[in-house]
């Protein structure tokens, strides 16, 4: 094997597919990158743990085909830190050879034949739009759980029908959901998964340089694809049922209220300055105000009181601080709108474009369902 490429396109393409292995792989193959020149000029970079999978498709000049498995990570720190000239790799015996202008490395091989097979892509479902698709992932896995003992709850549930796609995630204090259209493989496509927060997460930093993003799933396979920009993945599905988080919103409430995002997220990071550990900001809403306030007793407290508009009788609650701030972080809208039930029930966060008591919020596209704390009166 032997073939030459540009530095920046080698240790881009060696950088994102090494991304995802093991840091104690099972096997010690399992800690290498598969590269296999063809004839045709390309090059394709592969790595594989046996529940998320990489592959990247590059350029390059193949004077010899062949494949070899090399590690990971030392290919990426050595194709990072060449200089900016073509690099040649030529496989000689069990090493590989790299050389870049006046640089040369020498690379042992592991055994090829070794290597797993990657999982082939599940059939096409849809495309969507790649940078609405991150933006989308970012609002909902900051409510997936971090708890690996309660798996189903580190996963994000997928939900397709038609051209509406929805993504859900919860961690039994908090539930966001956001729903968004795409472009369908079919008008009538009818799919469910449950994908690892973290792997949808890594898509969104990875593969959002794209226009847009295919994505494959199966109705009878157990792993979900990503493609963008020659570059695939694949991960296995979270295998169980997803709890029905979606009737915890409720179909009516009974007061609401809107203020400006803003101000609300910086005057709940100032007064959760003196929140201590599980201590929550209490939020007092009445005619024309709202009061943030937290500490109490011989401990220190703050408190802030803001504009806001509030529909419906006067209402004290209490969130958790960090629960709070990361919900206002997701909406990525002007005013934030919650609303409620009663004090102790969860309160629906939403955005709106526009202050005032009366504007439609945006309920329809992202919501984040919130459990209060109860607090000493």
């Amino acid at each position: 094997m032997k073939f030459r490429v540009e530095r920046d396109v080698l240790a881009e393409a060696v950088t994102w597919t090494a991304r995802t292995l093991p840091t104690r792989p099972p096997a010690p193959v399992l800690a290498g990158v598969r590269i296999e020149a063809a004839p045709d000029g390309t090059l394709t970079l592969s790595t594989f743990d046996y529940e998320v999978s990489a592959r990247s498709e590059v350029a390059a000049e193949v004077e010899t085909p062949g494949s070899v498995l090399v590690s990971g990570r030392l290919l990426a720190e050595i194709s990072r830190a060449l200089p900016a000239k073509p690099v040649e790799l030529e496989l000689e015996g069990t090493r590989v050879n790299v050389t870049c202008g006046s640089s040369r490395f020498t690379l042992l091989t592991m055994p090829v034949e070794d290597y797993p097979t990657l999982p082939e892509m599940p059939a096409l479902a849809g495309t969507v739009d790649a940078e609405e698709f991150a933006a989308a992932i970012g609002q909902v896995t900051i409510a997936a759980g971090r708890d690996e003992t309660l798996p189903l709850l580190t996963g994000v549930k997928v939900e397709i029908s038609g051209e509406k796609l929805t993504l859900l995630a919860t961690d039994r204090y908090r539930l966001a959901m956001r729903e968004m259209t795409w472009r369908p493989s079919s008008p009538t496509i009818e799919r469910q998964a449950l994908v690892r927060a973290r792997t949808l997460s890594d898509v969104a930093r990875s593969l959002t340089s794209a226009g847009s993003i295919e994505i494959s799933l199966a109705e009878s396979a157990d792993i979900i694809g990503f493609e963008a920009g020659g570059r695939h993945t694949t991960s296995l599905l979270v295998d169980g049922e997803y709890p029905p988080v979606r009737r915890l919103f409720p179909e009516q409430t009974t007061t609401h209220t809107v203020t400006e995002s803003a101000a609300l997220t910086e005057a709940a990071k100032r007064v959760a300055l003196v929140a201590e550990r599980n201590t929550p900001i209490r939020l007092s809403f009445t005619e024309g105000q709202v009061v943030l306030e937290a500490g109490q007793g011989d401990d220190a407290q703050a408190s802030e009181a803001l504009e806001s508009t509030l529909v419906g009788e006067e209402i004290t609650t209490a969130f958790n601080p960090q629960y709070l701030l990361d919900g206002l972080g997701a909406l990525g809208a002007p005013y934030t709108r919650l609303s409620f039930t009663h004090p102790t029930k969860p309160a629906v966060m939403s955005g709106q474009e526009e202050g005032g008591g009366d504007s439609p919020d945006s309920a329809d596209t992202f919501r984040y369902l919130l459990q209060p704390i109860r607090f000493a009166s």
